[in-house]
């Protein structure tokens, strides 16, 4: 079983990395939250792996921290709850709000990430609340991107890239631009979630 893999950094979007390491190219899936910390990462980048095997695809899901990847465990663990939906869940909120909102059993928080309705998000808190033991957490400071459209650009593919159509993409990240006109990547994309 893979642990980490730590390499150069050769390739970042928001929710993608390629790591070289042994003149091999890894592609791995990242959630937002891992961008932001591997945006500050200077060569080599180490991300912590949770390898995902079903018949028809091989995939790797990176995390810049183990906690992050150990909530993800978590979350994956739950019926209904597939590393897709996790990975959005980490891309909505951190991983401290994760936790606070199961903790909390705030139902509407969890209900508004995108392909998690009333049922799942009960489950979720009932399955998970026991198990979750609230930590610290590690606090990840947001890197503003150099304004303009290639941040909405990056942003939208992003989107796009999570499965949202992309009319809906273009109409959301319109409005926001308007209302926070020099957003980051990462808020870009926070923002559009809540909303699409």
């Amino acid at each position: 079983m893979i642990d980490y893999i730590k390499g150069e950094l050769t390739e970042l979007t928001p929710t993608e990395a390629v790591i070289e390491t042994g003149g091999i190219g890894y592609s791995i899936l990242i959630s937002l939250q891992s961008f932001s910390s591997l945006q500050q990462v200077q060569n080599p980048a180490i991300l912590y792996i949770h390898h995902y095997i079903r018949e028809d695809e091989e995939l790797y899901y990176g995390f810049a921290t183990k906690d992050e990847r150990a909530l993800f465990r978590l979350l994956i663990s739950v019926s209904g709850i597939g590393a897709g939906t996790a990975r959005m869940m980490l891309s909505s909120m951190t991983s401290d709000e994760v936790r606070d909102a199961i903790i909390a059993s705030d139902v509407n928080k969890i209900k508004s990430i995108k392909g998690i309705g009333l049922k799942t998000a009960q489950r979720l808190i009932l399955e998970l609340k026991d198990k979750i033991v609230k930590g610290s957490g590690e606090s990840i400071s947001v890197i503003t991107s150099k304004p303009g459209s290639e941040v909405i650009e990056e942003a939208a593919t992003a989107l796009v890239m999570l499965g949202f159509a992309k009319a809906s993409v273009s109409k959301v990240l319109s409005a926001i631009t308007k209302e926070h006109p020099g957003a980051s990547i990462e808020e870009l994309i926070k923002y559009a979630l809540k909303r699409l």
